[in-house]
């Protein structure tokens, strides 16, 4: 995850470009790169399957997508991290169900 916003006008070349050179990381790694633009509505998903680039718009019609405020650097999300951000929930926070402590 890219933190901070992201100019949503890149395309495949332009946000391949920023994973590769504001996140030293390689694009073509497997691995899905999410951006998300300044008004907060909007993300955009970059992701290499073996034979070429994915690019996964999504947009809220109500509320915003919950970002880390720091600027320039990145952030690491598990895939269910990544499953409450797309639904739009707030995936730092999530609410746990307590385990039962006695069967029956």
């Amino acid at each position: 995850m890219a933190t901070g916003h992201t100019d949503m006008r890149k395309g495949f070349d332009g946000l391949a470009a920023l994973v590769q050179d504001h996140l030293s990381r390689d694009p073509f790694s497997g691995q899905a790169f999410v951006f998300r633009g300044r008004q907060g509505h909007l993300i955009k998903v970059l992701w290499w399957d073996g034979q070429g680039l994915c690019l996964f718009a999504k947009r809220l019609e109500k509320g915003r997508f919950v970002w880390p405020a720091t600027a320039g650097a990145a952030a690491a999300l598990t895939p269910a991290q990544l499953a409450m951000l797309l639904e739009g929930i707030d995936w730092r926070t999530p609410l746990r169900t307590d385990r039962p402590r006695i069967a029956g």
